[in-house]
């Protein structure tokens, strides 16, 4: 099995909603701001190549809304989806499984693309995986989360024939060395892959933990639908990850691809942070 890095660009988003009750002279210490009070945000996205098996977790925004979408969210930096996988010899017809986390646009935007005014996959000979809860939730929105799941990112999928449905149980597992866990505070079952690799088990957090300046317990998104949920499956989680040394592969940091935590009088926080490529 081999991990490969692909960063799908940058985007900017409110950093008191990406802190949630958090004031903004704490966050902004690892987080810092611009004068619109927007934080800079990575899309990055993990490649699995194992065997004849190219897995994708995650898809970035995708490039397919209008300008005005756009406007919104600040896209920046010199990477996409497509360009980085080419650099990795891949195309996107080389892509077997594509796995999402969630249908949040930022997640699953890259999934579908418009072709002559149609809205078809984006990766036409994979199988793309979600759970039917979750699929359910993001098909027939609340009022609250409506904007973040967009119907031109997620019916093409189903109309296809290509999605399937994960079992929603945890740590089930959905590829040799590939288990998921479910998170239910951000969104209802979001997905997280917990992959061993290299003797370690590396987590890719999602939208659980978007980025190392997020370890403490309150640092919540106002995002999340169940903001206590997240506060109980995040103390847990980390708990695990300490004990048993977990990898934590992080989707939004715009600096720090990985790292790992520990214990400290403060509780838990970050031990070492370093890219996919140095393990």
């Amino acid at each position: 099995m081999k991990l490969h890095t692909i960063n799908t660009g940058l985007f900017k988003l409110d950093g008191g909603a990406m802190f949630g009750v958090v004031p903004k002279v704490i966050w902004q210490k690892t987080n810092p701001a611009d004068a619109s009070n927007l934080c800079t945000w990575a899309m990055r996205c993990l490649l699995i190549e194992d065997g004849n098996k190219l897995m994708l977790i995650d898809t970035g925004i995708g490039n397919k809304q209008d300008e005005k979408f756009f406007s919104h969210y600040n896209l920046h930096g010199d990477d996409s989806l497509k360009k980085s996988l080419a650099a990795l010899g891949f195309s996107m017809a080389d892509i077997t499984d594509v796995f999402l986390t969630h249908l949040h646009f930022d997640h699953v935007g890259g999934a579908v693309v418009r072709d002559n005014e149609k809205l078809v996959p984006a990766f036409q000979n994979a199988t793309y995986w979600s759970n039917e809860k979750h699929w359910q939730w993001a098909v027939e929105p609340n009022a609250r989360e409506k904007a973040s799941f967009l119907k031109e990112n997620i019916l093409p999928i189903q109309e296809s024939g290509q999605l399937k449905f994960v079992e929603e149980k945890e740590n089930i597992a959905w590829q040799q060395d590939i288990n998921i866990s479910f998170a239910y505070g951000h969104t209802d079952a979001m997905m997280l892959p917990k992959i061993s690799y290299k003797g370690k088990i590396i987590v890719y957090m999602a939208d659980l933990l978007p980025s190392v300046g997020h370890l403490p317990l309150p640092y919540v998104m106002a995002y999340d639908m169940f903001p206590l949920k997240t506060l109980t499956e995040k103390q847990a989680f980390l708990e695990e990850a300490v004990d048993k040394e977990y990898i934590l592969y992080l989707e939004h940091d715009p600096v720090n691809e990985c790292c790992t935590v520990q214990r400290t009088e403060k509780g838990i926080r970050v031990k070492e942070t370093f890219n996919l490529s140095d393990i």
